[in-house]
């Protein structure tokens, strides 16, 4: 079996809002593109304020997601990293908490989700109002 390598960049553009967008549809369009079958998707978002989650989406997860992490990092003045908005210390502190990548399974040409998950770009940075996300396939 031979192994190919396909990477693109997507640009997202998130707002001045906490945001949380779905990305299965990209990630989809670009298997379908580079004609994957079974390997590994990779999707990273390369800023020090964002991540990806794999979770469900359209019955109120994806706000559940913000309201837990505006719980546990409180947009305040508490943090010690101070520049920009107030609290934006806290958004530097989300990627250890929502991981800046996913790597998933490809089954013949599908990413391997299952049924009711999707990809999310979680940016609760209101400082940065456009993303670049990575999508590369192995396979």
């Amino acid at each position: 079996m031979s192994s190919a390598f396909h990477t693109t960049t997507i640009a997202v553009h998130t707002g001045r809002r906490e945001h949380v967008k779905d990305l299965t549809g990209d990630c989809e369009a670009f298997l379908t593109a580079v004609g994957a079958r079974d390997g590994l998707l990779n999707v990273f978002v390369p800023h020090a304020t964002a991540g990806i989650a794999v979770i469900e989406t359209g019955a109120g997860s994806d706000e559940d997601l913000l309201d837990a992490l505006a719980d546990l990092l409180p947009r305040t003045d508490r943090w010690r990293h101070q520049h920009g908005s107030t609290g934006h210390g806290r958004d530097h502190v989300l990627p250890a908490l929502v991981a800046p990548h996913a790597t998933l399974p490809v089954v013949a040409g599908r990413i391997a989700l299952g049924t009711w998950q999707s990809v999310l770009l979680v940016d609760t940075n209101r400082d940065n109002p456009d993303r670049t996300v990575r999508l590369s396939f192995l396979g």
